[in-house]
Parts: structure tokens; sequence; C-alpha cells
């Protein structure tokens, strides 16, 4: 029950010059219990005032640590499912490539012409592949900065609709790109947004695309943050790079 008037209430009678222990033993010692009790009361108000954001943040903190947590153990766990699937592939691709091998030195051996005329082939279509790849590198890479450039004000319907208009847009121009292009994989990776969650950056999409925006981007982000969630985000990702807070 004690707030900032009950304290406000007995600072007078703490600077009174008699109002302390010895005086008050001479009267009574229950007089001396109370009068300590009143004076450790205050100054329990003004540390516990200071304590009880701390204890609020650190629950707050402790419940994204466990759902960070818990995040991190399921891609673990998807990452050991992909390994196992590689491992079962890599071993599949070894096995071919050990039947091919006596196959391919029996038909250089018996038609020497034919795979001299196919060796040529094979190169022509390796770097057809290997320059269509890059075309399509340098598109994403397009899709991506215009991402960067232009969606930062916008929700997440406006921005999925922002990429198929321009999608639509390169696709009328005849230049390609990944149908399946995914910009959060593209701009970051998975890690890096498990750090952004344990500092306090929510583990939706639009949060995330934001994270990718502020990080990514040439120029000073503006966040509109009534919940304040990117400015806790910040001042902890910033927090051991000597970030300096000023308030209008």
């Amino acid at each position: 029950t004690i707030n900032e008037e009950v304290v406000e209430l007995l600072t007078p009678y703490f600077e009174m010059v008699d109002y302390n222990i010895e005086t008050a033993k001479r009267v009574c010692g229950n007089v001396a219990g109370l009068c300590s009790w009143t004076k450790a009361m205050a100054v329990f108000f003004s540390i516990n005032k200071e304590v009880l954001p701390l204890k609020a943040n650190l629950a707050i903190q402790e419940k994204r640590l466990t759902s960070a947590m818990l995040d991190l153990q399921k891609a673990q766990e998807e990452l050991g499912a992909k390994q196992e699937e590689l491992d079962i592939v890599q071993a599949e691709y070894e096995n071919a490539m050990r039947e091919k091998q006596p196959v391919l030195m029996n038909a250089q051996g018996n038609d020497g012409t034919k795979s001299s005329l196919l060796s040529p082939l094979c190169h022509v279509l390796l770097v057809q592949d290997l320059v269509f790849g890059i075309v399509l590198h340098v598109c994403d890479v397009l899709l991506a900065t215009a991402f960067l450039s232009y969606s930062g004000p916008f929700n997440q319907e406006f921005r999925s609709l922002l990429l198929n208009d321009w999608q639509k847009e390169m696709k009328s121009r005849k230049i390609p790109f990944r149908n399946n292009l995914n910009l959060i994989e593209m701009l970051t990776d998975a890690p890096t947004i498990s750090e952004w969650n344990l500092q306090g950056l929510p583990n939706d999409d639009l949060s995330i695309q934001n994270g990718i925006i502020v990080t990514k981007a040439s120029r000073y982000p503006l966040l509109i943050d009534p919940q304040t969630q990117g400015k806790i985000w910040i001042k902890n990702k910033e927090g051991r790079n000597d970030l300096q807070v000023t308030e209008m």
C-alpha cells in the first residue's frame, strides 16, 4: 500500500533532527522500532520501484528465451532429418557414379567418334545451365532490391501484392525469375532470425521482413512502433555497440 504520496508525506518527519532511533529509544523501545521501520519502508519503496520493472522484463525475456529454445530445437530436428535425407541421396549419387565409370570407359573404348561428339555437347549444355543460373540469380536480386527499397511502409498483404505485380511485369518482359522465391530465406538465415527473436523481435514473417529492411537497407529506418517491439529489439541488438538513446 506504500506509494509516492505516502513517502512524500513522511519526508518532513524524516528531516526532523530528533526523528531517529537514538532519540526514540529514550522514549520507548517500541517507538524506536516503529521509527526505524518507517525509514526502512521508505527506502524499500524507492528501491522496489526500480526493481519491479526489471522483474517484469526478466519474466518477458525468460518467456522469449523459452520460445526461442523451442524454435531452435525444432530447427535442429529438421536439420537432422534433412541431413539424413542428404546422406541417403549422397550415397545413391556415389553409387551411380561408380556404376557410370565402367560404362563410360567402355563407351570411349568402343566408339571414340561418338564420345568425341558428345563431349563438346555436354560442355555446351553445362555452360547454358550455368549462364541461366546466373541470370536467375541476378533477377532474384532485382526482386530483393525492389522489396528492400519500396516495401517498408506496407503491411504483409500489400507487400505480397507488390511482389506479385513485379513478377507479372518481369514475366511480361520475358525476364526469368524463380517462381518459388522466398525473400526471407534469400536475405537472411535461420541463426540470424533466432538471434533476433532472442533480442525481442517477434517471429512472424512481417516482423522478420521488417528486421531485414532495418539491417539491409542503405537508408536509416523510421519505425512506426506503437507496441514498442521494434524499440526493445533495437535496444537489445545494439546495446553492445554503445547505442545512444534520446527522446523528443
